[in-house]
């Protein structure tokens, strides 16, 4: 569990410091990282570069994982994640939702992440207009995830 925990504080951090490469070494090479906003990105790289897009949207990110379970190829655990908004109509908003994180492992590097959180929360906390947010969680729906 200790490598777990670790193997979160450093995503955290990375996802923080804007750490692009750092956050892409956590990964194996050909890992993937499913963002439920941004979709699969896929190689360190690519993570790197979806990194990078948090940081154009947001600013001063905190992600506090909480309740980590791990059997050394699955882990879980539950999150806390806040931004302050640089979005336009949104700009210095503190966003913030709750959701959960699936890692596959491989040696001893994430080879598939994976979350789930409830994307209408931060759509309204972004100030979108009702029939925006029908619109995009209907865009979801329609992909099934």
């Amino acid at each position: 569990m200790d490598m777990f925990r670790q193997l979160l504080d450093s995503f955290s951090a990375c996802v923080q410091a804007n750490d692009g490469q750092g956050l892409g070494r956590l990964f194996t090479t050909d890992g993937v990282y499913d963002d439920y906003f941004f979709g699969p990105h896929q190689g360190r790289e690519s993570i790197g570069a979806m990194l990078a897009r948090f940081h154009e949207g947001g600013q001063n990110f905190i992600w506090d994982f909480r309740e980590p379970l791990c059997d050394g190829r699955t882990g879980y655990a539950r999150y806390d994640f806040s931004y302050d908004s640089r979005v336009e109509g949104s700009a210095g908003k503190r966003i913030r939702f709750e959701g959960m994180s699936r890692f596959l492992l491989k040696d001893g590097l994430i080879e598939h992440y994976a979350e789930v959180f409830d994307r209408g929360v931060a759509f309204v906390q972004l100030g979108f207009a009702p029939g925006k947010v029908a619109r995009l969680l209907e865009k979801y729906g329609q992909k099934g995830s």
